[in-house]
């Protein structure tokens, strides 16, 4: 019975797969910073050509996600590249790696493959615009965290970042999600805990430095991490959008948030072409 039901997914996923007209590529690239190959799904619009340079999103998946997660379980996604003309790319981010270069596992170096190899990587394979004005980074739960974190920190690489229901801070949650494995336990290393979180990265900002937008639905159990976080980015005087509506942690509820993550990005770069 699991067979049967695994085989009609499969083919559903490839059927939305052919009705797109954006070309969805699986690709391999190797991180020399953890010695391994690594998967990616590049997503191209319809009228992906030579002759012309493409923004790129790049969407991050969440915690026990892999590449696939975004195009495979919320099909808003696929339809995104051919109605802004931006190519999308969703990273595979390990099971539990929550983006960041851990400090006490040297093969989970997420930070240093999203931001440096892997952009560089397709930089020179497909046709993007090469520079912070045509990159923005999003992603949900794990990933949300991943896409405000590593905008935080890397404004130079990145011209907008987002979240969406993200762990924006996660030191309430140190028995949750294999942090721990990542920083250690929170009792014997909480400096790694406060180092690693969105929440903490505050200071590296300045008025308009990076475009940003989170969400998060009130039913989330990290809605009350997203509220600290807009208040704590208004009182630095940072500009932002934060969007709080009904929902849970959830792929309805990233379905529909996507579309306006993606309809955000895309006005951002139309201000820089």
């Amino acid at each position: 019975m699991k067979k049967h039901i695994l085989t009609i997914t499969l083919l559903l996923f490839f059927i939305t797969l052919s009705i797109s007209a954006a070309k969805v590529d699986t690709v391999v690239t190797y991180s020399p910073a953890m010695k391994k190959a690594i998967k990616a799904l590049v997503v191209t619009p319809d009228t992906y050509n030579d002759s012309k340079s493409f923004p790129v999103f790049y969407l991050l998946h969440g915690y026990s996600g892999n590449y696939t997660s975004w195009v495979k379980d919320m099909p808003a996604t696929l339809a995104l590249a051919d109605q802004h003309q931006f190519i999308v790319v969703c990273p595979d981010g390990g099971f539990s790696s929550w983006y960041f270069d851990s400090p006490t596992d040297s093969t989970c170096r997420y930070e240093t493959y999203v931001t440096d190899e892997l952009i560089r990587w397709i930089d020179r394979k497909y046709k993007t615009i090469d520079k912070r004005e045509g990159r923005a980074i999003s992603g949900l739960s794990m990933g949300g965290h991943g896409g405000l974190y590593l905008g935080f920190r890397h404004q130079d690489v990145y011209g907008a970042c987002g979240s969406m229901s993200g762990g924006v801070d996660i030191r309430p949650f140190p028995n949750n999600w294999d942090i721990s494995k990542r920083l250690g336990k929170q009792t014997q290393r909480p400096e790694n805990w406060e180092n690693h979180t969105v929440i903490n990265q505050l200071h590296l900002l300045t008025p308009n430095s990076i475009k940003i937008i989170f969400d998060c639905g009130t039913e989330d159990f990290f809605y009350n991490v997203n509220v600290k976080l807009h208040e704590e980015l208004s009182y630095r005087n940072i500009p932002h959008d934060f969007i709080s509506r009904p929902g849970g942690h959830d792929r309805s509820y990233w379905d529909n948030a996507v579309k306006y993550q993606a309809q955000y990005f895309a006005d951002y770069f139309k201000t820089y072409k």
